[in-house]
Parts: C-alpha cells; structure tokens; sequence
C-alpha cells in the first residue's frame, strides 16, 4: 500500500511539473522522464515575462500611456461616452467595488485633464468636454455615499451625528453655527483663551440679523425671476421646443 501511494504522488508531481513548464514557454520540448528542472536547458526565448504572468495576470504598462486617451479617439471631434453614476446606482455596490470604481474614475480625470491641457496648447477644441463634467459629477456621488455610510456607522456605533462632537450655538453676529469640541489641558473655567470666546448675541445685533435674513430673501427670490423670465424668453424663441416637452410630459 505504502508503495502504490508513493507511486501515485511521483505520478502527479510529474503532470504538475510538466503542466507548469507548459505555462512557462511553450516551446519547451515535452519531457518523458521525471525531473525536477522547472526550466530545460534549450530554452533561450524564455523571459522574466513569462515568468511574472504565473504570478499576476493584469496588464502592466510602464511609461505615461495612462495619461492619453486611447488612440483610437485621436483626431475624433465626438467620443462615444455613457452617463454618470448616480447616487441610488452607487448605492448598491459594495465599498470594495467603491474603491475600485474611485480610483478608476481618477485614472479617468487625469487623462481629461491632460486631454485638455493639451487642447488648449495646441489652441483646439476639446473633443467630448462634458466627459469630464460626468467623471467629475460621479466622483462627487461616490464620496456623498461614502459619506453616508461613514455617517450611518457613526450613528450606530457611538450616537454622534457628526464626525466630531459638537453643538449649535450662536456667535456674536447673532448667526448659528456648529461649535465643534476639543480637548484641552486645563479645566473650561481656568482657560482664559476659551473664556473669552462668546457664544451669545447682544440684544441690539436682532435687528441686523433680520436685515441679513431680509437680503438672503431678496437675493433667492431675485435669482427665481430670472429664470422664470430667461424660461419665458426661450420659449418664446424656441415654441416648438415648448410644445414637444408639454406633449412627453403628457
């Protein structure tokens, strides 16, 4: 028994040695013996490469082609290009496949980036600007998801709202803000830096806060009539475009 088990192991070392060689050159001639040379001695294509690729199968590119575009699109006035991440299709992905789409997206804004620095030396137009509008807008959906997750386990773990603790107070404009806590060395009412900080408004600063709030007012409600009135423009100077938006809403 020991023997045949013995017999058995030398039987597949060998289909292993041989698969192994197979994968390194595939010029090598085929071995009928046993032999524990991973490399014959005829193999002079042989190089590092091969070697790697039984360690790590990606494509490794050395040099500066990750800042280019692919080549393809050269010279191309459109580039083909698909839509931007959303926030709800973010949050189905797992953070493993958030920190693989983040750093694919930055591989992808520095190639713009570069596409359009290029662009302006050479004093062209950019071909497809807005792809860099959609990489840019998906990077900004995928840190608010990491966000709320990042603020979702803070809640369950420790109860705080935000990254750091604090409170809304009131500064000495009368304007509430978030007053964040630190540590110091020495109690609050020893502290004279902390003490003289002031986290209330005098009676008199009420009329200009209501001032404040009165002009925020004005300016939102200013910024809403001009848009209605640049709404009504282009739908006088575009009716037809009117007329095909009321029919899909429709």
């Amino acid at each position: 028994m020991a023997a045949a088990s013995l017999v058995s192991l030398c039987r597949k070392i060998s289909v292993a040695l041989q698969i192994s060689r197979s994968l390194i050159s595939s010029q090598a001639p085929s071995s009928t013996g046993f032999s524990f040379n991973l490399l014959p001695k005829n193999t002079p294509n042989v190089t590092s490469l091969y070697q790697c690729r039984l360690l790590q199968t990606t494509l490794s590119r050395k040099g500066l082609e990750e800042f280019f575009d692919d080549p393809k699109n050269w010279g191309e006035e459109k580039v083909k290009s698909g839509a931007a991440w959303t926030c709800q299709q973010l949050r189905n992905k797992s953070n493993e496949d958030l920190h693989k789409l983040w750093y694919v997206l930055l591989k992808e804004r520095n190639m713009l980036l570069t596409l359009e620095q290029e662009a302006k030396r050479q004093v062209l137009p950019m071909p497809s600007p807005e792809r860099l509008e959609k990489v840019i807008e998906s990077m900004d959906a995928l840190d608010k998801v990491v966000q709320e997750r990042e603020d979702a386990l803070r809640l369950l773990q420790t109860g705080q709202e935000k990254d750091r603790p604090g409170a809304w107070r009131k500064d000495i404009f009368g304007r509430v803000i978030w007053h964040k806590f630190k540590q110091w060395r020495i109690p609050w009412y020893l502290n004279k830096r902390y003490n003289r900080k002031r986290f209330f408004a005098m009676p008199y600063v009420d009329r200009f806060d209501r001032l404040r709030l009165e002009k925020q007012a004005r300016i939102h409600a200013r910024k809403k009539n001009l848009e209605k009135k640049k709404a009504k423009l282009l739908q006088e100077k575009f009716p037809h475009l009117s007329e095909a938006q009321k029919s899909s809403l429709v």
